[in-house]
Parts: structure tokens; C-alpha cells; sequence
């Protein structure tokens, strides 16, 4: 959890531990912050409607899918963030059903610092 101060509570905002740059997790509430291989925030809950943001700050490719690893079928709105080089950025459909969405890198999908999950109210 080193992306996230080394907690997996850091509150939004908070800046990350170590490293050359200096590294946040998304302070809007609907932004996902790749560094140090690991997504920050592991969770987020938004409202129905909201689109969320991944940011790939890592010094590494990362290809973020819905779960469930292969299929990606429970949220497609989360399969259009897809393939983000590093310093890319791209943001999800509009998430209109609630329900929680799970969410993983899917080119290391045994990654558990890459998963994580949206809940949509």
C-alpha cells in the first residue's frame, strides 16, 4: 500500500510515501491513482451517473478492466479505461446501474494491490 502513505484508510488526498515524485490518491472522489503498483484508492462510491478517472503514475504500463478476470463482464462502463501508458489518464463510462464493481489490471490480475472496486449509489 505504499501508493497510499502505507494505509489502506489514507484519506483522499494524503500524499504517498517515498519515491522521486510526489504521488496523491485522487482528492475528487471519483479519480484512481496508479503508483508504485498499486491503486489508489483501493474503493470509491459515487453516485449513479458519475464517470470515474484512472491516472497511471506508475513508471509502468497497466490495462484496467472490470472483474471478473477474463470475461470483464459485471461493469463494461470500467472496460473503456482499458490500456494506460504511464503519465496516461482515461475515465470509465457513465456507471448508471448501483451496484459494486470490482475492478483489476488485467494483464497481472493476481495483483492485489491493482484491484479494487466502485460502489455506485
Amino acid at each position: 500500500m505504499a501508493a497510499c502513505g502505507g494505509s489502506s484508510a489514507a484519506s483522499p488526498g494524503s500524499p504517498t510515501g517515498g519515491g522521486s515524485t510526489s504521488q496523491t490518491c485522487g482528492t475528487d472522489g471519483k479519480t484512481f491513482v496508479i503508483a508504485n503498483n498499486t491503486v489508489c484508492p483501493s474503493t470509491l462510491t459515487v453516485s449513479l451517473g458519475t464517470q470515474v478517472t484512472f491516472v497511471n503514475n506508475d513508471a509502468r504500463s497497466h490495462n484496467m478492466t472490470s472483474d471478473p478476470h477474463p470475461e470483464h463482464t459485471d461493469c463494461p462502463e470500467l472496460n473503456q479505461v482499458g490500456f494506460l501508458t504511464s503519465g496516461q489518464s482515461r475515465q470509465s463510462g457513465n456507471l448508471v446501474t448501483a451496484r459494486t464493481c470490482g475492478f483489476h489490471d488485467h494483464d497481472n490480475f493476481e495483483v492485489k494491490s491493482l484491484q479494487g472496486s466502485i460502489v455506485i449509489r
